[in-house]
């Protein structure tokens, strides 16, 4: 199998970039965040604290969390639910966050995600992939940006998608998750020792896509 792992913070691109990357190259597209925001959106539906382990950690008993690919579009499954739209509000984000700091829930999504990989050539990006979902994969890269330039890239996503949103809440609530998700005990967000770091904030989308295909494809020959 020919696995490439994406890491970085929020806003950085990955999940866009990752989908064109996958598809010019023929490969299956894993979006582990969405995994954790359907598991922090079943959190907040149940009104449960997302930062309490043992009610989370119960939550998680009898739901389950797919990846399924509808029209050629991967979709994000809460039991029989399409929930691919509801996980992109901020605070699914911010709950995706809270919920991904807790070791059952991250053990609970590990084994779909290595299952994933195991059986497909993909590419999956996260903020773990390259240091503990898939650390002998073939490309690893670490995709970052300022804090400003990821805060107006998701602030255009959520207009565009016809949310109500402001740009400093936004940036709020991107600078909070970049601190919890670096400072968790638990797989901390951090570029792998073999990663190609590659920083977006100046770089147009073919630029970004455009690198990621040369890569892999040197590591491919």
């Amino acid at each position: 199998m020919f696995n490439i792992a994406i890491d970085g913070p929020a806003g950085a691109g990955k999940s866009s970039i990752a989908k064109a990357v996958s598809k010019e190259l023929g490969i299956i597209y894993v979006d582990t965040g969405a995994l954790y925001r359907a598991v922090g959106l079943n959190a907040l539906r149940n009104k449960i604290d997302t930062k309490d382990v043992n009610l989370v950690t119960k939550s998680l008993e009898g739901i389950s969390v797919d990846l399924r690919f509808v029209d050629g579009e991967q979709r994000v499954f809460l039991g029989e639910e399409d929930v691919s739209v509801d996980i992109r509000l901020p605070e699914a984000s911010m709950a995706a966050s809270d919920v991904s700091a807790i070791p059952s829930v991250r053990q609970f999504l590990f084994d779909l995600q290595r299952k994933i990989a195991n059986e497909n050539n993909c590419l999956m990006d996260g903020r773990d992939i390259g240091t503990v979902v898939l650390p002998n994969a073939e490309l690893k890269v670490f995709l970052t940006a300022s804090p400003n330039a990821r805060a107006k890239r998701r602030y255009d996503e959520l207009i565009a998608k016809g949310n109500n949103v402001n740009f400093d809440d936004v940036l709020e609530d991107l600078n909070k998750r970049d601190y919890q998700d670096t400072h968790r005990e638990i797989a901390p967000l951090k570029p792998a020792e073999d990663s190609v770091i590659i920083d977006t904030t100046d770089m147009s989308f073919d630029e970004v896509k455009n690198k990621l295909i040369s890569l892999a494809h040197a590591r491919m020959n």
